[in-house]
């Protein structure tokens, strides 16, 4: 089968990529994206690749093609996610919700809001349907 990303290193790109292998010091995923990316221009099958370096057959191809297409440091990189694997609880509403809520008087009774009331007040208030204590607490840290 003919490629349609073939790996053609120059000198540097070369040199770069065996210090990252013989440093060691490196992610894992990126030291194994460079030993692909030297034995793709090497001549090397993707399916040889993938059996040498124990990762999947498209592993050597998305890397092959990220090296061609975006250049050698998106190739050492891993692909950024398009979309989130998880949709947001708290959007931005939800969140502004949070925030004036936390800054409101406590309930009668209390001192002050704890992470656990502020989660039932919030899904009591119809601003989300389910929110945990550890979902409230990771918003307000990050708003702080």
């Amino acid at each position: 089968m003919n490629k349609k990303y073939l790996v053609k290193l120059t000198s540097p790109e070369r040199k770069q990529l065996k210090e990252i292998i013989a440093k060691g010091k490196a992610p894992a995923y990126k030291i194994k994206h460079a030993n692909i990316l030297l034995k793709a221009e090497a001549g090397w099958s993707d399916e040889k690749i993938a059996q040498a370096f124990d990762c999947n057959v498209n592993t050597p191809r998305n890397v092959r093609q990220r090296l061609v297409e975006q250049g050698l440091e998106v190739a050492l990189e891993r692909k950024k996610q398009e979309t989130p694997s998880r949709e947001k609880i708290l959007d931005g509403k939800g969140e502004a919700h949070l925030i004036a809520l936390s800054c409101s008087q406590p309930p009668e009774g209390r001192a002050r809001w704890t992470l656990h009331l502020l989660a039932d007040k919030l899904i009591e208030l119809q601003v989300v349907d389910r929110v945990s204590y550890e979902t409230v607490r990771r918003t307000l840290k990050k708003m702080s």
